[in-house]
């Protein structure tokens, strides 16, 4: 299978820019938005520059799919990031449509992970940016693990190919592609959330996973236990249940 953008999605307005190696498709898919782009898909084979949450390096060899989506003003500025939780079940619901067969070993870990049996599979990004009306767009970034595992993480890392090596960077496109357009078409500029938080639930960690935090002023461990209404994390303590917004988690045995 080749790289293509589908013409159904075409249709729709989605374009598909594709590059040998980039710094950043990030960065890309930012300016693109800026000069007034709107649901395109930017794709590349390498990436020199590539980074993850709090700018931290995302390593970016021939293989991996390295894919941002720059959408411009597709909800209010408030409900932007919930967009992650979009990215992240049409990601683990394309793979589920490639491999069925994994689908109990893949879990999504809040905010923005995908794991393999407990290892890192996928990070997805999101970042700000206005288009040329000053209206908030978002860049959604998606980098997954499909030919190799990245190391020096700060947790163990995992890739398809050793587990379904039928899936490629294309043919995984090819589903997320499909499986993105119509999971923002069921969040409907944020009207249709409780149904993606459903299906985020239905596909995460189980209730009840141990869980470290860590804060700016400090690290908290509990029991995972859901979303609230916002996507906000709800971790269950032996003081009693927090709610956390934002943090860094890691999966504890």
């Amino acid at each position: 299978m080749t790289l293509r953008l589908d013409p159904r999605l075409a249709a729709r307005g989605y374009a598909l820019r594709y590059e040998p190696e980039i710094g950043s498709t990030n960065s890309a898919a930012k300016e693109a938005l800026r000069a007034g782009a709107d649901r395109l898909w930017v794709i590349a084979d390498a990436q020199s520059a590539g980074r993850g949450r709090h700018e931290r390096g995302w390593a970016s060899p021939p293989g991996n799919l390295h894919a941002s989506l720059a959408l411009a003003a597709p909800c209010e500025p408030a409900k932007l990031p919930l967009l992650g939780f979009v990215a992240g079940v049409a990601l683990i619901e394309a793979i589920i449509a490639l491999a069925p067969d994994i689908a109990s070993r893949l879990a999504l870990k809040w905010p923005n992970d995908m794991l393999l049996d407990g290892r890192k599979l996928a990070g997805i990004l999101l970042e700000g940016e206005s288009d040329p009306a000053g209206r908030p767009g978002v860049i959604i970034g998606i980098g997954v693990n499909v030919a190799h595992s990245p190391e020096g993480l700060d947790q163990p890392a995992a890739h398809l190919a050793a587990k379904v090596p039928w899936i490629t960077r294309d043919s995984l496109f090819d589903a997320l592609q499909k499986a993105f357009a119509e999971t923002l078409t069921v969040f409907d500029e944020a009207r249709g959330f409780a149904s993606i938080r459903q299906r985020w639930l239905a596909s995460s960690l189980p209730m009840g996973q141990r869980l470290r935090v860590k804060l700016p002023g400090g690290t908290r461990e509990g029991t995972f236990s859901g979303l609230d209404a916002q996507g906000a994390l709800r971790l269950e303590m032996e003081s009693g249940p927090v709610t956390i917004v934002a943090g860094d988690v890691f999966v504890l045995p």
